[in-house]
């Protein structure tokens, strides 16, 4: 039986070198450090340039997501989950969604169900290129970093299209979506897929067989197998290292097992596998994407929201011919609809792993209780298995490879 992997805190590091207990060197870095990548602080102890330990301090983000959604109805919550992981809105929204939706026992139009799919894929995509190109600014590519938002912000255009916001959407609604998608959606959509492969190929020609990128990802920031479930990595963090987990053909949701799609993995749990990875899953995500913008086109319009008017509100049109129309639209946005008492758990594939999220109701039209798994906050902790015994250099590609987020981290 192998030893239990054991996570430092900040002050098991530093109340033993203020004691002058040993003769290593104490540091912060962070956390307003660029390359911790959010208000992040670690606690480093050095031997030189040599990392003996480091303790992640979370909180300095905090911002009582979880809390709040006690004091707001099921519906009014959505806006609320967009800010956690922000650099995927829509993830935090689709998990939220599907969770209250369990709870209400309600199946959402099948043209919604796509375009759920297709919306997310892209969030996915655009995730992966903020950490694509800030990982690869850590360490000094910056061209990359200009590539990777000349393409990112197209697909804020189409979110933008199709919402009104760029970044916080709050698109998906319990039962469907806020609105029906525009016309030009596909056109759009299409356009984007047409060029896609093309930049993912730039990215890795400038990146996938340079020397200099090598040096300093191969090798690096090793975990195996058996220690990365143990610490509960999840995502491209854990598929790097040969484990084949994915949320999306594990325990399928949102028909996803109705797509054609492949879980790329590594072999060495080190930065460059988890870079192969997560660029890998770019192409898949462009195949899912594929796939979804072809069904919506055969499905032509439907609806996008479910019927039930005691969940979601009616349309407007509706509104103006039907007394009980108006009163369930007045009810909904003045009291909000009232979940049987219970509680349901969700998990879905986010671009930085398994994002789940339990909620417990009490018959009231607020949830008594919202949690979530945060993948970003988990992941941290394998930091310190990986960065012992590494550069300080090292310890900045390590950080980037395992794409946090801290709005994530501390909701």
């Amino acid at each position: 039986m192998t030893e239990p992997i054991t996570v430092p805190t900040p002050r098991q590091i530093i109340e033993p070198a203020v004691a002058g207990r040993t003769e290593t060197m104490v540091l912060n870095m962070g956390p307003h450090h660029p390359s911790t990548h959010g208000v992040l602080r670690l606690v480093l102890e050095l031997d030189g340039e040599v990392v003996v330990n480091v303790a992640p301090d979370v909180g300095y983000l905090h911002t009582g997501i979880e809390k709040t959604m006690e004091s707001k109805t099921y519906q009014k919550a959505v806006v609320l989950t967009d800010r956690m992981d922000y650099l995927a809105p829509l993830s935090n929204n689709l998990c939220y969604a599907l969770a209250v939706e369990k709870l209400l026992g309600i199946e959402i139009p099948e043209r919604a169900q796509i375009a759920r799919v297709l919306l997310t894929e892209l969030q996915r995509i655009a995730s992966h290129l903020v950490w694509l190109g800030t990982h690869a600014l850590d360490l000094a590519a910056m061209s990359v970093f200009l590539y990777a938002f000349r393409e990112r912000e197209q697909i804020l255009d189409i979110f933008e299209l199709v919402s009104g916001a760029r970044m916080m959407t709050s698109y998906f609604r319990i039962g469907g979506l806020a609105y029906d998608l525009p016309a030009d959606f596909i056109p759009t959509v299409e356009q984007f897929l047409a060029i896609m492969p093309s930049r993912i190929d730039e990215y890795e020609d400038l990146l996938t067989a340079n020397p200099l990128w090598l040096e300093r990802t191969v090798g690096v920031g090793v975990i195996d197998a058996q220690s990365a479930i143990a610490l509960g990595l999840t995502g491209a963090n854990l598929r790097a290292t040969g484990v084949a987990y994915d949320v999306r053909k594990a325990m399928p949701y949102s028909g996803y097992e109705t797509y054609s799609f492949e879980i790329p993995v590594g072999k060495n749990g080190d930065i460059y596998d988890r870079y192969r990875v997560r660029v890998a899953e770019m192409r898949q995500s462009v195949k899912i994407v594929q796939q979804a913008t072809e069904r919506l086109r055969e499905l032509g319009p439907g609806p996008v929201i479910t019927p039930d008017r005691k969940v979601a509100p009616p349309p407007k049109r509706e509104i103006t011919e039907s007394m009980e129309s108006l009163i369930h639209h007045f009810k909904l946005w003045t009291e909000g609809f009232k979940p049987p008492r219970g509680d349901a758990y969700v998990s879905i594939e986010s671009p930085r792993g398994i994002l789940g999220c339990y909620v417990v109701s009490d018959g009231s039209p607020k949830p008594w209780r919202v949690h979530f798994r945060a993948p970003s906050f988990i992941n941290l902790q394998s930091l310190a298995h990986m960065a012992k015994g590494r550069l300080v250099a090292d310890l900045v590609a390590l950080i980037a490879s395992l794409d946090p987020v801290l709005g994530e981290v501390d909701r």
